[in-house]
Order: C-alpha cells, then sequence, then structure tokens
C-alpha cells in the first residue's frame, strides 16, 4: 500500500488569497514528498470556489519542475469535458515533463453546472467518457488514431507525443459502472473512492459495492482498490471539531452543486446544509481526527477491512490554514506510521493480494 496527498483545493478563508491557495499546495506536496509518500493527487473542477484546481494536468506538470520523486496524479481528469485529441497529448506531455512520475486517473464526472458550461450534456456523460476513450487509448497506445462514433470523429492520424514507455500510465478510475471498469481493466485500472465527510463507515461500503460492480463486469480475481480520506492529526478538543467543520463546508458546496439550481455569491457557492447531516461530532468521528494514537488505530482498521493498494490522504481540506495542515501532515510522518506499521508490518506488503491480478491485467 502506498500513500497519496490529495489536492482539491478550495477558496474558503486563505489569507494569501488564489496565491496563497497555490503556495499552500506547494508546501504541502514539498512536505509530503519529503515524507516519502508516493504520490501527490490533484483534482478537477471549475468556475467556482469549490476548487481552483481547473487542470490537474496543469498542476502536475507545474509540479514536476518543482519536486523530484514524488509521483504527480489527476484525480481525475473529467474525460466528457475536453477533446480527446487533445487531452491525450497533454497526458504525454506531462508523462515526459515529469520523467514517467505521471499517473493517470480518469472519471465521468458529477457537476451539472461544470457539464453545462462546457456544451456537454451531463446525462450523455458516460456514453462521451466510451467514444473519447477509445481515441485517447488509441493515441497514447498506438500513436495513431482513426476512430467514428456518436461523439467523436477522428480521421486516419498519426500522434507523435507518447509517453516515455509508450505505455498508458498507471491507471485509475473514479466510476464504478461495471461497464467502465470492464473497458478498463485491460490496463490494471484500480478503482478510486471517497466517501467524503461520511467517512469510514460509509468508504467501507463503497468499497463491498465496488466489488460487487466489479462481479458484475466479470473481471477474475481480487479488485485492487484505492481509497481517498480526511485525516487530521491533533490532541485538541477544538481544533478536532474545527477540522470537522471544514470538512462539512466542503460536503455543503457538493450538496449545492446537486441542487436544481446554484446559488452564487460570484463565483463563491453558498453552502447547502446536506441531507441528513449529521453533527460535527458525528462528522468528526466518521473521519480520521483526533491524536495520533487514535488516528492510527482508525487507519490501521480500515486497512484491515478494505486492504487497498493505494490511500489517499486529504489533509487541507476546506481551506484549513497551511500551519495546521502542515503540522498535521508532519505529526502523520513522525508518529503516526510508525504505529501503523507496528500493528499491520510494512506497508508495502499491504493490498499484494491483488498484484497478480494487475500484473496480468497489463
Amino acid at each position: 500500500m502506498k500513500f497519496g496527498l490529495f489536492n482539491l483545493m478550495t477558496y474558503r478563508d486563505n489569507p494569501g488569497g488564489l496565491p496563497g491557495i497555490v503556495d499552500d499546495m506547494r508546501s504541502l506536496v514539498g512536505l509530503a514528498e519529503a515524507i516519502g509518500f508516493d504520490t501527490a493527487w490533484f483534482a478537477e473542477h471549475h468556475f467556482t470556489n469549490y476548487s481552483i484546481s481547473v487542470s490537474p494536468l496543469m498542476f502536475a506538470a507545474h509540479m514536476a519542475g518543482v519536486t523530484r520523486r514524488i509521483r504527480l496524479g489527476a484525480a481525475v481528469v473529467v474525460l466528457p469535458l475536453y477533446h480527446p485529441m487533445r487531452v491525450a497529448q497533454e497526458i504525454a506531455l506531462v508523462d515526459q515533463l515529469s520523467e514517467g512520475r505521471f499517473v493517470l486517473g480518469v472519471g465521468t464526472g458529477y457537476q451539472a453546472y461544470e457539464f453545462e458550461r462546457y456544451g456537454v450534456d451531463v446525462a450523455a456523460k458516460t456514453d462521451v467518457f466510451f467514444d473519447y476513450w477509445e481515441v485517447v487509448e488509441q493515441a497514447l497506445m498506438q500513436g495513431r488514431v482513426q476512430y467514428q462514433g456518436r461523439y467523436a470523429s477522428v480521421p486516419d492520424s498519426v500522434v507523435l507525443l507518447r509517453t516515455r514507455d509508450r505505455r498508458m500510465p498507471e491507471l485509475y478510475v473514479t466510476s464504478m459502472d461495471p461497464r467502465i471498469l470492464a473497458r478498463l481493466a485491460r490496463h490494471g485500472a484500480t478503482p478510486f473512492l471517497t466517501a467524503g465527510f461520511r467517512g469510514t463507515p460509509a468508504l467501507v461500503e463503497m468499497v463491498a459495492n465496488a466489488r460487487s460492480a466489479w462481479t458484475t463486469a466479470g473481471l477474475a480475481g481480487p479488485m485492487p482498490v484505492a481509497v481517498q480520506q480526511y485525516i487530521h492529526v491533533t490532541d485538541s478538543r477544538e481544533e478536532a471539531l474545527e477540522a470537522a467543520e471544514r470538512a462539512r463546508y466542503v460536503a455543503r458546496l457538493i450538496a449545492a452543486f446537486r441542487q436544481d439550481r446554484i446559488v452564487l455569491d460570484g463565483p463563491f457557492v453558498e453552502p447547502v446544509a446536506a441531507p441528513g447531516e449529521p453533527s460535527l461530532e458525528q462528522i468528526r468521528d466518521n473521519l480520521l481526527i483526533g491524536d495520533p494514537h487514535h488516528v492510527a488505530e482508525r487507519l490501521v482498521d480500515e486497512i484491515r477491512r478494505i486492504d487497498p493498494v493505494h490511500y489517499n490522504a486529504f489533509f487541507q481540506f476546506g481551506d484549513m490554514p497551511i500551519a495546521r495542515a502542515r503540522r498535521s501532515l508532519e505529526r502523520f510522518g513522525a508518529e503516526v506510521l510508525p504505529l501503523v506499521e507496528k500493528a499491520v508490518g510494512p506497508l508495502d506488503r499491504i493490498g499484494q493480494h491483488v498484484a497478480p491480478a494487475l500484473a496480468g491485467a497489463r
């Protein structure tokens, strides 16, 4: 099992404004690299303060010049919002710029507000995904594209720019549609799941449902899984509840996007209480928030119940002050991880039961 650092880059009350959010991201990615994290992931969302990461590929390219070892991932490229020929070349380019450190996550997206402003029908997102993926796959794998589909039409075209090893980058997918899982299985795609502020109880259920979808897709062998979780290491009850409130803020922005009509104050989304929203205390308890021993115990429990190959940690959620996010990440590396390894053994042995299936798929 390897660790990732998730960068959503929500803008709420950052004292540095937009430049401050970018500076915070650089700071956390550098710290995660020093601690030994495997991957820094960048989200994709558009137009509002929910996220300023409008291009995970651009951020990955930028950080390729700032970092040396940590891999750089798109979590995820919302494929229906791109021209497939362009995004295929940009994927290859960032892989070249990062000297092969790029990791590709793909998904269909979900925010109708974003789709409408790109002139894409969110109801058709899965069909669009399949058409576009055919083009991307041909470009990256063959260096030549010829395709005629409902949503994409490309004449016979030679593509010069390829990834460094002329293969598909390591691949992750957020859609649990069995058809998409089956289509991407040939590349060893790993399902990527997050439960947001619902935390561990929902995450365990989501993984079980995803494994059911894996079986429905007719895929042999155990399913590899990557998960994402909110983490905040603190000895302070007050800071723990403040962290829970920032997680709730992100959830309320998501809830706003699920309304028939989103309410904006300029580019800022008016938060909406999520249906059945739990208390801050329950949100705190759902997530990995607390002192190092508590966080380690919760992480060990999730590892034993889920057996992930990748664990993506979200430390600066809801525009949390960078000093607290850094302190939490530092303590996670120095205090939590040794306790976890003491309980479960070397982390590189977690999730290894899926290695043969992955190797066969690739």
